[in-house]
């Protein structure tokens, strides 16, 4: 992606928080969404936008459907924000990465082996006689 790109990804993903926090009443849009990156086509006439819930499956779900059904309000808001020629079409999808590296870190902390001692780092004295 050219710079050019990368700033209006980044306006973009901040007009959007800034529309989601302020003027979307949904109820469905109770839980915690972020908007995690955008991604516009090389024309700009189309963006991936993608969200991160905080809260269980069925809240993920409905804030999916929240933001969709908002999808005209929110892309006319952005039009009147950002000087564009052709403001995006913009297509909301759920990032698990933030899930991803969670569930990772848990199985790396579940099978972490203790770590060997060395000269610089000795083991930790564990014994009963303090």
């Amino acid at each position: 992606m050219s710079r050019r790109t990368d700033r209006i990804n980044e306006q973009l993903r901040e007009e959007i928080s800034t529309v989601l926090a302020r003027q979307i009443k949904d109820p469905r849009l109770n839980a915690v969404v972020s908007i995690t990156r955008v991604e516009s086509s090389s024309d700009l006439r189309s963006a991936r936008v993608y969200i991160s819930v905080l809260g269980n499956d069925k809240q993920r779900k409905e804030a999916l459907e929240g933001l969709q059904s908002a999808a005209s309000f929110m892309r006319r808001e952005i039009r009147n924000r950002i000087n564009m020629k052709h403001t995006p079409f913009m297509t909301y999808l759920l990032d698990d990465s933030l899930q991803e590296a969670d569930q990772l870190l848990r199985l790396l902390n579940e099978v972490k082996p203790d770590e060997p001692a060395t000269e610089d780092f000795p083991a930790p004295n564990v014994s009963s006689d303090n």
